[in-house]
């Protein structure tokens, strides 16, 4: 059974029902995609926030991930946003074409989505991820993943708060390696 959020919309993730249970799962994506999962949590004790992002290609497997992190800690809303704009930015520098790129905020997803133009920070940021996204990616999409299904993102930004510098992962991090290696199951 897929199940929906609260708003109505259907995750990219699978979701059972067993009972009182619910599992909700990463998905790999179509045959000949990749998949770019992204997160930014948030530090108050450090004032940071910091952004996660791992690329995994069609069978699950690990490709790259990137931590980085923002001093000082900027809001939520603007935090996520950033986050997908990093995101959009380093597979572009890449070419890489094809990518489903997955983050746990509807509130970014939907307003990536809708052509309104926002005054705010936020705005500003979303018009730019939007800018990127129609100019140098080709035949990809942005879609809102729970949590759940969005675990080794959200402890790869967890470190990156940590840390100072931006950091490419071009072998799987300890950090997340028994995380793919369970969503392979």
């Amino acid at each position: 059974m897929v199940r929906q959020d609260d708003s109505g919309a259907t995750p990219n993730s699978l979701s059972t029902t067993t009972g009182d249970i619910s599992l909700v799962r990463w998905q790999r994506p179509q045959r000949g995609r990749l998949k770019c999962n992204v997160d930014a949590p948030f530090s108050n004790q450090l004032q940071r926030t910091g952004i996660g992002i791992c690329i995994r290609d069609d069978e699950g497997t690990f490709m790259l991930a990137k931590t980085l992190s923002l001093s000082p800690m900027c809001s939520t809303p603007v935090g996520k946003a950033l986050g997908l704009f990093h995101a959009l930015q380093w597979p572009s520098d890449m070419q890489f074409d094809y990518v489903d790129f997955a983050l746990d905020s509807k509130i970014t997803t939907d307003a990536f989505h809708h052509c309104r133009v926002h005054v705010t920070e936020f705005g500003q940021v979303i018009s730019a991820c939007r800018s990127l996204f129609t100019t140098h990616i080709s035949n990809s999409k942005v879609k809102f993943n729970r949590r759940q299904a969005n675990e080794v993102a959200h402890t790869l930004a967890g470190v990156a708060a940590l840390s100072a510098s931006p950091k490419i992962h071009y072998h799987l991090s300890h950090c997340i390696n028994s995380l793919i290696i369970n969503e392979m199951l």
